[in-house]
């Protein structure tokens, strides 16, 4: 034998683990002798299973409704490896898209391909679309790559949902027909969760003739919404309603004392499901005098109810208050300033405000506590006017965060 043939060990002298360049430095096996040893040791390991073309007739598309809308394909071939090398192959096989009427002549673009999950569920390979299907549309399911015979298409058309309005305006505040032509906001009160970015599209102030006004809300990009998105805050703009600002002075405030006009709203605007509200709605109203003065808890009219009872206790206002504010800043506190459990009802135009307690009364006193936050509709608040820091001159400051009216509860 020649001296480099011991280099390589026996068992492998027929293998490509021998390298070229000893092989070349013994002499003995020729180039071809080379390529077929090394192509023998390739053909040593598994091979990747490789997706054939498919003949149309041996599988079949079919849309299931089992756990929600997805795709199955069955009649595939049985798989030779693994469950997840034979999902992998079969992937790039089958795609599913939105169609959109592409054909070859026409210029609509090829829309991608629906992101989903794909695995195997004995032999069938399903794709699950991470997104629902959308009523209306139309899908085309693709098993086969082009160049690879010909394709197996499905088209599948999903029925267009009937989709009955059922949400609406539950309530406007304020609620009284003559409001001051310097009123701070509007609150929206919808039956269901509303969709977010179409407020300014949907909403509009209309004057006597029926023309918008405009520029009348503050248009801010986060939307003024409670937590559960049935509550919507509106502000008239603040710099058109400040005496003494630019947009005061060049355009004046958004209404006019004498003038009625009407708060729209439309009934395209869709809910939080996607569904348009079931009828338009209008308030209508005229604007009244300005009102540029804090209301005063010491005009208030306490009405308290007996002893041993569970009657509401009423209070009364000069002036119709924030119903919002009302709500969240007015309470009943013992004279230890405890506050009591109970209902509150804001009812007469938001010029009252009850208070029905969980536990009968007990004789004794007693504090109708509010916040010095609390506003009538001009914004003025029981701790200063709206105008304050603008335009009048403030004598007193108020440091206390509330202000309390004391009434006793007879034996």
């Amino acid at each position: 034998a020649a001296p480099g043939w011991r280099r390589c060990p026996a068992a492998i002298r027929t293998s490509a683990a021998c390298s070229v360049s000893s092989m070349q430095q013994i002499g003995f096996f020729s180039r071809r002798a080379v390529l077929w040893a090394a192509l023998s040791w390739l053909l040593a390991f598994p091979r990747p299973e490789a997706a054939r073309p498919l003949p149309a007739a041996s599988a079949e598309i079919v849309l299931d409704a089992t756990g929600g809308l997805h795709f199955r394909v069955t009649g595939l071939p049985a798989r030779q490896g693994s469950a997840a090398s034979w999902v992998e192959r079969w992937r790039e096989q089958f795609r599913v898209y939105v169609d959109n009427g592409r054909t070859a002549a026409s210029k609509a673009p090829e829309l991608p391909p629906l992101l989903g999950s794909y695995h195997a569920e004995d032999g069938v390979l399903v794709f699950r679309p991470r997104f629902p299907l959308q009523p209306g549309l139309r899908y085309r399911a693709v098993l086969g790559k082009s160049g690879e015979g010909q394709p197996l298409v499905h088209f599948f058309d999903l029925p267009t949902e009937h989709i009955e309005p059922m949400t609406h305006v539950a309530a406007v505040y304020p609620s009284a027909d003559l409001l001051p032509e310097n009123l701070l906001k509007f609150y929206l009160h919808f039956s269901a969760p509303m969709s977010r970015g179409e407020v300014y599209q949907r909403t509009r102030l209309l004057d006597h003739s029926g023309k918008p006004v405009e520029l009348a809300f503050l248009e801010l990009e986060q939307e003024l919404w409670d937590a559960e998105g049935k509550r919507l805050t509106i502000l008239f703009d603040p710099g058109r309603i400040k005496r003494g600002l630019v947009p005061h002075e060049e355009m004046g405030l958004a209404m006019r004392q004498g003038d009625r006009y009407r708060l729209v709203i439309d009934q395209g605007w869709p809910d939080a499901e996607g569904r348009p509200m079931r009828e338009d709605f209008e308030k209508s109203f005229q604007a009244g005098p300005a009102d540029h003065e804090p209301p005063n808890i010491e005009n208030w009219k306490v009405f308290p109810p007996k002893s041993g009872t569970l009657d509401s206790l009423a209070v009364e206002f000069r002036e119709p208050l924030d119903h919002a504010l009302q709500r969240r800043l007015i309470q009943v506190v013992t004279t230890a300033r405890i506050p009591l459990e109970g209902f509150i009802t804001v009812d007469r135009n938001e010029t009252r405000w009850t208070f029905t307690p969980r536990q009968p009364w007990r004789a004794g006193s007693y504090y109708l506590e509010a916040g010095t936050a609390l506003e009538d509709l001009a914004g003025n608040s029981l701790d200063r006017p709206f105008e304050v820091d603008v335009f009048n001159r403030v004598e007193e400051r108020i440091l206390r965060a509330t202000r309390s009216l004391r009434f006793q509860i007879d034996p």
